[in-house]
């Protein structure tokens, strides 16, 4: 097959060279091909008109339009795809990919037939409909110039990024490493090791290492690896050399993975410090070690030292690489997880639209590098609450994964577990529980048995699980995510302390307070250890403790710890934060436990600020602060104002959340508990069995909660 694309390669350039002799006088003329296209395929192309688009094939196109018309309607005729008529202006006078008219040897003769040969690559025009129903569409290109300024700069760029420097078997394990091959890699590089005479080739080699390492999930073998590798820099590099800067930022990208964060930042800063002194202010690798500061910065909560990293990075590329470049959607998609972090979600969303709209003009419509972009949009949404769009973009992501990768691919796991916290969110247990489980099946047939991704999906299990209070596989889960972390991880990386977190949260839902109050406490030390101690990750310690002493009725300690929590994020975070709100709500159902209304009345309405300025309208836990208000309300008599808040809470509820979400129950439960008191007894049925017939369909027949659920109707 290889020799016949280049004899034919080779015959259209010859044929080229005959019929367009002189090219400085030869006349602009339009040719015509008809396909079809899937509408998913045509809108990618509407967006990205006055871009580039590159045929990977050769490209059959006739000179009489009515021919490729044709073709188009053909293809509408027997498909639900889109008919296209790509009208294609070719100036012969300027240098481009060869092209050929071979009419005199085509079978049909008629047609005209003009044949381009592969990589052929066109600017977008206009794009128009051309018929009333939508289903045939002109799409007008011109056939670039092979010195095209954007086209010429994208790629010199990606053939410096593609290792041109190596050779054979070498550039070979490269590949592999790029396909996610990493054993077979590793059987490469052994071989080649095994047959380096130089200590510099060493280094490259034990970089490499740490790089199959980093890919199989084995962090501490990637850190030993590039530590090896730096040990031979150090003494046969020079200390200003840029190969040892890039040995600093290896060992500070292993630091990273296994979670501690202060040498990371150490070990970038480092890099950085040879970088500055070496290289141009505007080099594309100094934005890359200012974005890995950034992420580091990031990793430590201090977010406004990873926002002014990531824009310094930000700045440079946009100096100094073409405005399609991946790496400045990459610095658009840091950014925006930074906003993501501090809440700013407008801006957020704004950052990873741009990156985005930048891979959408440069790669195809089923390019996997676009599946992150959608990730990013889809988790602003989730944590905005718009759980539709949530769910619509991590979708997106999927069908991008699902053409380009196998059905087993970690990277769809990745995605099933985001489509799986979506649905639990919206307290679609069954779909969650079954997205998670996907998750982790692919991952257990494509990762080693103690992958910490596989620590992450039994996490989500574990979390689903305990929401559907069975309590006995959500503490089976999250026990096994705990053993695999502790087999991979360093007995301080903040991982460890999130999984004896979920733990502790599972025993506090079987009220077992001593055993939740254990693991709490281990989450606290390990993160005390290991964080500084500003980072926000103590304060949901200190929150999830609080949470149990409140639960043991010690209120004193619970008042304590929750007030640890707040200080924490007062001084870490924006004063709109929702986490602040957080703090605020529960130090306010604290106070309301202890009946000090007055107290318990003014916190809650401080999370109610916070959340009205940062949250949208119908966001759930708007609801949460007006039902806990409402409570507040009903203790002091307030009956009026009780009911009112208490329909408020009903209503965003209504509005945000599927119409069997337990959070429902909740609702009903409160607000006919109010018109009860208000003596409203006919409302107050209503809403209690409305709360019943939710319960009737989410619960076992014997549950608990339907008993209360029958008494409570028996009672009015």
């Amino acid at each position: 097959m290889g020799f016949f694309i280049r004899d034919l390669h080779t015959h259209i350039v010859t044929l080229h060279a005959q019929q367009y002799t002189e090219l400085s006088t030869a006349n602009p003329f339009t040719v015509y091909r008809g396909q079809g296209l899937s509408k998913v395929d045509l809108d990618q192309l509407i967006k990205t008109k006055g871009g580039l688009l590159s045929f990977n094939n050769f490209i059959s196109t006739s000179t009489k339009r009515q021919v490729s018309l044709g073709f188009a309607r053909r293809t509408m005729a027997t498909s639900d795809l889109v008919g296209i008529l790509f009208a294609m202006k070719i100036d012969p006078s300027i240098p481009s990919t060869p092209f050929a008219d071979i009419s005199d040897v085509s079978y049909y003769k008629r047609e005209e037939e003009i044949l381009f040969s592969m990589h052929s690559i066109f600017r977008i025009g206009s794009i128009e409909q051309i018929d009333e129903n939508q289903r045939l569409w002109q799409v007008n290109l011109a056939l670039t110039c092979d010195d095209d300024p954007e086209l010429h700069a994208l790629t010199e760029h990606m053939r410096k990024e593609i290792h041109p420097h190596k050779k054979g078997w070498d550039r070979l394990a490269m590949l592999l490493i790029k396909l996610g091959q990493f054993d077979k890699a590793q059987k490469i590089y052994d071989t080649l090791l095994d047959q380096t005479p130089t200590d510099l080739e060493k280094i490259s080699i034990y970089n490499i290492f740490g790089l199959i390492k980093e890919g199989q999930g084995k962090y501490k073998e990637a850190a030993s690896y590039y530590q090896q590798s730096h040990e031979i820099s150090k003494k046969i590099l020079s200390q200003t050399d840029t190969d040892l800067a890039a040995s600093y930022n290896n060992i500070g990208m292993a630091y990273l993975q296994i979670g501690d964060y202060s040498n990371a930042l150490s070990y970038y800063q480092k890099d950085l410090e040879i970088i500055e002194k070496n290289l141009p202010s505007d080099h594309p690798d100094l934005a890359t070690s200012y974005n890995n500061i950034g992420m580091a910065y990031s990793k430590m909560s201090d977010y406004s030292n990873a926002l002014l990293h990531h824009q310094k990075a930000l700045q440079i590329r946009q100096k100094a690489l073409p405005s399609s470049h991946p790496h400045l959607a990459d610095s658009y998609s840091n950014i925006g997880t930074v906003y993501s972090k501090m809440s700013n979600h407008s801006d957020a969303l704004s950052y990873y639209t741009k990156a985005l709209e930048i891979k959408q003009k440069t790669l195809p419509s089923n390019h996997p590098d676009l599946a992150p972009s959608y990730n990013g949009i889809g988790s602003i949404y989730n944590t905005m609450g718009d759980y539709s769009n949530a769910l619509l973009y991590y979708q997106k992501a999927l069908e991008v994964r699902e053409k380009s990768f196998s059905s087993n691919h970690p990277n769809m796991a990745t995605s099933y577990n985001n489509i799986g916290c979506v649905y639990f969110n919206m307290g679609d247990y069954s779909n969650a529980l079954l997205c998670h489980r996907k998750a982790l099946e692919i991952q257990q047939e494509t990762l080693p048995s103690n992958h910490p991704d596989l620590a992450h999906s039994y996490s989500n299990i574990g979390v689903v699980y305990n929401d559907m209070s069975d309590y006995s596989n959500a503490l089976s889960s999250h026990q096994k995510a705990l053993s695999l972390l502790q087999e991979t991880l360093p007995s301080n990386h903040p991982y460890l302390a999130t999984s004896y977190n979920n733990i502790g949260l599972v025993y506090s839902s079987m009220k077992d307070y001593s055993n939740a109050l254990l693991c709490n406490e281990k989450a606290l030390e390990i993160r005390q250890n290991s964080l500084p101690p500003n980072y926000l990750d103590l304060a949901t310690s200190y929150n999830n403790i609080g949470l149990v002493y409140s639960s043991m009725e010690d209120y004193s300690n619970a008042l304590l710890c929750n007030e640890k929590a707040l200080e924490i994020r007062q001084n870490s975070l924006p004063s709109n934060h929702p986490d602040l709100a957080q703090s605020y709500n529960n130090i306010g159902s604290i106070y309301h436990t202890m009946g000090d209304y007055s107290n318990s009345l003014l916190c809650n309405q401080k999370a109610l600020e916070i959340r009205q300025k940062c949250l949208p309208s119908n966001h759930p836990h708007l609801a949460t602060s007006y039902n806990n208000i409402a409570m507040v309300y009903s203790k002091i008599g307030d009956d009026p104002q009780a009911l009112s808040y208490s329909q408020n809470a009903l209503k965003i509820r209504q509005q945000a959340l599927p119409s069997n979400h337990p959070d429902l129950v909740q609702s009903y439960y409160n607000t006919a508990m109010m018109y009860k008191q208000m003596g409203d007894y006919s409302n107050a049925l209503l809403c209690h069995q409305s709360a019943l017939e939710i319960r009737q369909k989410t619960l076992p027949s014997n549950h608990h909660d339907l008993a209360i659920s029958y008494m409570n109707i028996a009672l009015l």
